[in-house]
């Protein structure tokens, strides 16, 4: 050791044991590459015993036991699993000295892994009212999306859940984890209260500012809740490649796996009964299309229609193969559901329909009340129609075919009856918490 240069004291060597054990946590796939994502817990946990013993090591050397006992509490909260002997040494740290805001924060996240809500509010709440600090912020942000209330409740909780978040990000706009948790509460936020474009476009700008903290990047809830909303927005690829992400960095986690699977199996779907016009016998489908061509259907010829903003409009009959991407202002289609696409997720609600040349699409309705699905033999008719073509290369699996989008059933003419607001019902989201 140099001349003059200060001897480490038994509390520094402590602080940096476990310094050095959230870094090795916080940067393992940086150092150790996604390919070994999954050993990732047990080395943590080793990693976590190491500390400990270090730590026993300098015990009786340290004087301030509230400091002690907050050390030895983050060691063993180390790990996503709630540790009741974290949350008995956070405990006697709080109670020693009720001003270490670092063991309110750990103490609350010991709570949260415990499930007990209630209490992990208390601990991040009182944590604030020592000290205006990020981490408080962005843990009560996640507390207050979980507390359970009427609807009108639930809204102002999740308001309030962003407005903690973005206190959280404006103390320090660098950190990943506080970019993340404002993204998932604008998440909820536009599932909640309204489908506001405008908040999922703020989710998307919070996840790519959070991408840019390396230690984030490595966060599976990142590309999974990212691939949440890309899956809305019928971004399928990018859902694909997030879900896909999410479970290599954590493979014991199921969910992300599931979910890739079940939307590939969906996607597959929805290709397979397009290209054989939903399965349908040719004697049925030529039946229905008679019907279509049949003259008792001019209604649909031209249509005087009300869209969404109360406007009435003018629209023209349009064949399936005339659409242009996006919306199709000022057109209508009609065609005869000729069957309807299974999923393990309700939303959207898919069918196939046909039109009078036999094109053959998908349609995906979002916002639809359960049990307010199209039957086959459904005349159904479209006013403004949103047309994509849906282009998926994953694993080795190509999948296309052409695609409708409906977010707004209540215009929707079944037939010859526009289906109206009643048949609307917001889908419910469910945001990953599993390594918040």
């Amino acid at each position: 050791m140099a001349a003059g240069e200060r001897v480490p004291s038994p509390t520094d060597k402590a602080l940096t044991i476990v310094e050095e054990l959230y870094n090795f946590r916080d940067h393992y796939i940086e150092s150790h590459g996604m390919e070994n994502a999954g050993n990732k817990e047990t080395d943590v946990q080793n990693k976590m015993n190491e500390s400990l013993a270090q730590l026993e090591e300098v015990k009786g050397d340290i004087k301030n036991k509230a400091q002690y006992h907050l050390l030895r509490g983050k060691i063993l909260n180390i790990t996503s699993k709630y540790n009741q002997e974290a949350e008995e040494s956070l405990s006697k740290a709080v109670k020693l000295d009720p001003r270490l805001v670092e063991a309110w924060n750990h103490l609350g996240e010991c709570y949260w892994k415990k499930e007990d809500i209630s209490a992990a509010k208390n601990c991040f709440t009182g944590a604030l009212n020592h000290l205006k600090n990020k981490v408080s912020l962005r843990n009560l942000s996640m507390v207050l999306r979980q507390l359970s209330g009427s609807p009108r409740e639930k809204i102002k909780l999740i308001e309030e859940s962003v407005e903690r978040a973005k206190e959280a990000v404006h103390l320090d706009i660098t950190d990943g984890t506080s970019w993340l948790i404002l993204g998932n509460a604008y998440l909820c936020q536009f599932f909640t209260a309204g489908q506001n474009p405008k908040v999922l476009k703020q989710c998307m700008q919070a996840y790519l500012q959070a991408e840019k903290d390396s230690v984030t990047r490595g966060n599976p809830d990142l590309h999974f809740n990212r691939a949440v909303a890309y899956q809305y927005q019928e971004e399928f690829q990018k859902a694909l490649d997030g879900y896909w992400t999410a479970s290599q960095l954590d493979p014991s986690w199921s969910e992300a796996t599931t979910k890739e699977t079940e939307l590939v199996h969906y996607l597959s779907d929805c290709q397979t009964l397009t290209e054989s016009k939903g399965k349908i016998k040719a004697k049925k489908l030529d039946t229905f299309i008679k019907q279509l061509v049949d003259r008792d259907l001019p209604q649909y010829k031209t249509v005087q229609s009300t869209n969404l903003t109360g406007q009435h409009v003018s629209l023209s009959h349009c064949k399936l193969l005339e659409l242009q991407p996006k919306v199709n202002e000022g057109k209508i289609i009609v065609g005869k559901v000729v069957c309807t696409v299974n999923s393990s997720n309700p939303v959207p609600f898919t069918c196939c329909i046909v039109d009078e040349d036999q094109t053959c699409m998908c349609v995906t309705i979002y916002n639809l009340s359960l049990g307010a699905g199209m039957k086959i033999g459904d005349l159904l008719a479209i006013p403004e129609p949103v047309f994509n073509q849906i282009k998926i290369s994953h694993k080795g699996k190509e999948i296309s075919f052409s695609g409708i989008r409906v977010d707004a059933p209540r215009l929707l003419v079944v037939n010859g009856r526009k289906l109206g607001i009643n048949k609307e019902a917001l889908p419910v989201l469910s945001v990953s918490n599993v390594s918040e």
